[in-house]
Order: structure tokens, then C-alpha cells, then sequence
């Protein structure tokens, strides 16, 4: 491969919806190091009602990113680029400024939306026009909801932006969308490479607020106003990566490039579970609605087919409820070892139940889950940990199961990254349940990713499979082969399979 010039150095924002950080990456003999130098909380503000995220307080934080990551590079930097999670936006007036404050994906404005949207557009046209799956915080069902509640917001503003995309313009001024994060809205077509604009006009949704179509690795612009100034004068260019955060998390997954499309399947691992397989065409079909799979953007011209699941998100609610009962904080190290020396298969959950959306009180709907199903209830925390690990480890088999279905693909590998890649539990459970082998890390896989996605697009890379061979160079990876106890994970399989079952049926009753 071509060798990345010396010492050359970029900076990734990754914002998720709990925290942020700074990542300054070194390229430098064939390899890249990742230092984090600047981290800060995320989350929502409940006002009246109401959840917000809060842009202008997480701007101050990537100035003082900026500022920290500039300090520390000491020689200047190559680049810039944002990554954040999906779907959610902010609205311009036509002066540029912010129409109040982003509203949380979790808020409760879509509730029962979708049902009034397939009675003006259905379902299957829908889909058909962007591939995407049906999720009640979707861009598109936000906007649907805020147009028929009267929002006032949606008529007075000239630019839509989605977050990712806002940050960018803070930056440097420029307005555009960036291709990953625009395939998340629910209202782009990957047919086109454009706006769905008749599906817009058809629920009074006003197109002209979209702006134009950035591809991963477009240099934008240079840092101006406050933000050149925290950097210090310095020029730097502002570089979209892939801007939402599962599209940088895919382009790290460290596979070889001699691997047959479609042998290999990835999950981005964390607060949710992203879990799909890289193709070069979106598959719009009858088979894809029937399963609800998702096309997204990727890098170098792919699409991620993959499906959203509520990862770990229930361990994460669960162990936040607990920590307010004991009055200090539970370490995830105490429930991991819990869950290992609890009693197994003692019940499922179906992770992507409603009622775990948005539970005042996760541990109370995980037992109200086990009630409404017939099943016994777990006693203990390792026990809840472990049904939790255990059913989001079946259901990525059903997943898989349905991809191969549905893609006619044969997965032998899965690579895991993300923070989830960190959960030896979770992986070994995921080997057994899948008897394929995991492959996890790197954990820092969607900064890494932004970083990458920098780096080509300023000509330190080639290309994407060059980058992938610097990532396998560069970073640990462990293996999880199955275990001897492939028999109890069939049969729990099959319960599984049940379980669910009956839990959507009870939820239709």
C-alpha cells in the first residue's frame, strides 16, 4: 500500500447521545494512534414536556475540543470532521440562526405518528421510494409530527440540518448534508441520490429546506469565526467523514479485502446494536419491507443493509435505575461478573419491545415484560444482566437468519466494534448463539472511522480497503470462537423464537 505521509495528524468529534469527544489521530509508519483529548456529557433536557438536545452548550465543548487538540498536536492539523447518531435535526431561519433547540429522537411528539403517515402515504411507498426502516423517531415521522401538531418552527425555516451537518456549519459556515447521515432521514432516495421530494409534498413537509448532497470525504470548507479562533488562527480544513456515527463505525470494521462480499457481517455495538452487511446496491424489496431492513449510505460507494436493535441500552437504564437505589454509581465490572455466574436461559426479552423505548423504570419493565410472557422472573441483577445479554445474543441470530434469507448471503464471520466490543460476555454469547466466530475491536471504531474517511479524502490513504489494513495493523482484535454448548443455545433458539412471538401478541391483545 501506499504509505501515509509522517506524522500527519486529524481530529474526529464523535458525539453520542450520552457523551462526546475529541480524537486526535496520528498517522505515522504505517499505523494510526488515537489519543483522546477532550470528553464532555450528552443527553437530553426534559423543558415542560418537551426533550431537547442542547447544540449551543455541545458546540462550547467542541471549541474547547478544538482548543485542547490543537494544544496537543503541537504542529498543526490536517483536518477536521463530526460524526453524531442519526436522524434527529435543527432548523435555520434565513438568517442562519437556530430555530430553538433540537428535539431528542426519544420525545414523545411521534407517538402513534406512523399510523397517521401510512394513511396519507402507505407503508410500501414509502419504502420504496428510500429503503429505509420503519422507526417511529425517523426524520421524516419528527417532521410529519410537526406538521400536524402546528409547529411553528417547520414554516418559518429556511435550512433543515441534520446534527452531524449543524456542527459542520458552526464550523465553517457551510450548509450541507452529508450523505451517510441524509440516508437516515427516512426522506432520501438512494435510487435518485436525492431528496424524496414527492414523499415530502405529500405529507406538506416543505422540500426547499433540504440542502445539497455532500459524499463522504468532501472538504466543506475552513474553520471561521469563533471556531478558527479557539483553533488558534490555524486553517484548518473541515472535512465530512461519514457523518453518522454507524456509517464511521463500518468503515473501521478491520475485514480483509479478500473477503467475499456478504461472508461477513457487522455489528456496531453499543447503546444500540447496528447489525447488517456492506453491499454496493440498495435492496428495495418486498423481502427487505417484510423484514424491515434498513439501507444506508456508506463509504466508498457501499450501503449498509442492516437493522436496527436496542442494544445496551436495557444494561444501561437498568444499572443507572440501580444506581439511584444504592446512591452510588453500579460498575459495570460487578454486573458483568454477576451475569457470568447466573443461572442461564432463565428467561427472554425481546430487546426492541415498546416497552423498553422509554421506561421510567427498566428493571420494572423487564419483570412486567417476564409477566406479560408467562416466564419466570429474574431475582437477581446478574440474572437480569444476563437475560438481557443472552436475548440481544439471539437476536442477532434472528437477525443474521433474516439477512442470509433475504440477501442469499452465508455469514461465517462477525465483527463486533464499538464500545459493545469491549463485553467478553456479550461475545462469547454471541459466538455460541451464532456459531460463527466474533471478531471484536476496535472499540474506538467510529473515530476511527472519521478519521480514516479524513484521511483519504486528503490523499494519506488511497482507499478504503488500504485504510482497513492500517486498522487491522494498528489496533487489537480478539477472537470468539463458539463453544461446546452449541445444542443448549439451538434450544434456547427456539424458545427465544417463542417467547417473541407471544410478546407480540400479547402486545396486540
Amino acid at each position: 500500500m501506499a504509505k501515509p505521509k509522517g506524522g500527519e495528524k486529524f481530529l474526529a468529534f464523535d458525539l453520542g447521545a450520552s457523551s462526546g469527544r475529541a480524537v486526535l489521530g496520528r498517522f505515522e509508519d504505517e499505523r494510526l494512534s488515537i489519543e483522546e483529548t477532550h470528553r464532555f456529557e450528552n443527553g437530553p433536557v426534559a423543558v415542560r414536556g418537551t426533550l431537547y438536545w442542547d447544540a449551543p452548550r455541545l458546540y462550547q465543548e467542541v471549541l474547547e475540543g478544538l482548543r485542547k487538540t490543537v494544544a496537543a498536536a503541537r504542529d498543526g492539523l490536517s483536518g477536521v470532521g463530526v460524526d453524531t447518531w442519526g436522524v434527529d435535526f435543527a432548523l435555520l431561519d434565513k438568517s442562519g440562526r437556530l430555530l430553538g433547540n433540537p428535539v431528542h429522537y426519544r420525545d414523545q411528539r411521534t407517538d402513534g405518528i406512523m399510523e397517521k403517515v401510512f394513511a396519507i402515504v402507505p407503508r410500501d411507498q414509502i419504502f420504496a421510494a428510500t429503503g429505509v426502516q420503519f422507526l417511529q423517531f425517523n426524520t421524516l415521522f419528527q417532521l410529519a409530527a410537526m406538521r400536524m401538531k402546528n409547529w411553528p418552527a417547520l414554516d418559518q425555516a429556511q435550512t433543515l440540518l441534520m446534527m452531524p451537518d449543524l456542527f459542520h456549519y458552526f464550523l465553517c459556515g457551510i450548509k450541507a448534508s452529508e450523505f451517510t447521515i441524509a440516508t437516515t432521514t427516512q426522506f432520501f432516495n438512494p435510487k435518485t441520490n436525492a431528496w424524496a421530494d414527492d414523499l415530502l409534498k405529500a405529507l406538506d413537509i416543505p422540500a426547499g429546506i433540504m440542502p445539497g448532497i455532500a459524499p463522504p470525504g468532501t472538504v466543506l470548507g475552513a474553520l471561521d469565526g469563533e471556531a478558527r479562533r479557539a483553533a488558534g488562527n490555524l486553517e484548518l480544513p473541515v472535512i465530512a467523514p461519514a457523518a453518522y456515527d454507524t456509517g464511521s463505525a463500518v468503515a473501521a470494521v478491520p475485514v480483509d479485502s479478500a473477503a467475499a462480499p456478504g461472508s461477513w457481517a457487522y455489528l456496531s455495538s453499543g447503546t444500540w446494536s447496528l447489525m447488517g452487511i456492506e453491499i454496493f446496491h440498495p435492496r428495495i424489496t418486498p423481502e427487505s419491507l417484510a423484514h424491515n431492513f434498513t439501507n444506508e449510505g456508506g463509504v466508498a460507494g457501499t450501503f449498509r443493509f442492516l437493522k436496527n436493535i436496542a442494544g445496551l441500552w436495557l444494561i444501561q437504564e437498568c444499572r443507572r435505575g440501580w444506581g439511584l437505589e444504592d446512591g452510588a454509581e453500579v460498575r459495570w465490572e460487578e454486573l458483568d461478573a454477576a451475569a457470568a455466574a447466573a443461572k442461564p436461559f432463565k428467561c427472554f426479552l425481546d430487546p426492541d419491545d415498546p416497552l423498553f423505548i422509554r421506561p421510567a423504570n427498566m428493571p420494572q419493565a423487564i419483570l412486567e415484560y417476564c409477566r406479560r410472557t408467562e416466564q419466570p422472573a429474574p431475582q437477581t441483577r446478574g440474572e437480569m444482566v444476563r437475560a438481557v445479554l443472552q436475548s440481544l445474543a439471539l437476536k442477532y441470530r434472528l437477525v443474521r437468519d433474516s439477512i442470509e434469507e433475504t440477501a442469499g448471503v452465508k455469514i461465517e464471520v462477525l465483527h463486533v466494534v464499538g464500545g459493545g466490543s469491549r463485553n467478553e460476555l456479550l461475545n462469547r454469547f454471541s459466538a455460541d448463539a451464532l456459531g460463527v466466530l466474533v471478531m471484536a475491536g476496535p472499540v474506538e471504531a467510529t473515530a476511527i472511522g472519521n478519521l480514516i474517511v479524513q484521511a483519504v479524502a486528503q490523499g494519506r490513504i488511497p482507499d478504503l480497503a488500504a485504510a482497513r489494513a492500517l486498522i487491522r495493523r494498528s489496533f487489537p482484535l480478539r477472537a470468539y470462537e463458539p463453544g461446546p454448548d452449541l445444542a443448549q443455545w439451538e434450544a434456547a433458539a427456539e424458545r427465544f423464537k417463542e417467547i417473541v412471538a407471544k410478546g407480540h401478541s400479547q402486545k396486540k391483545g
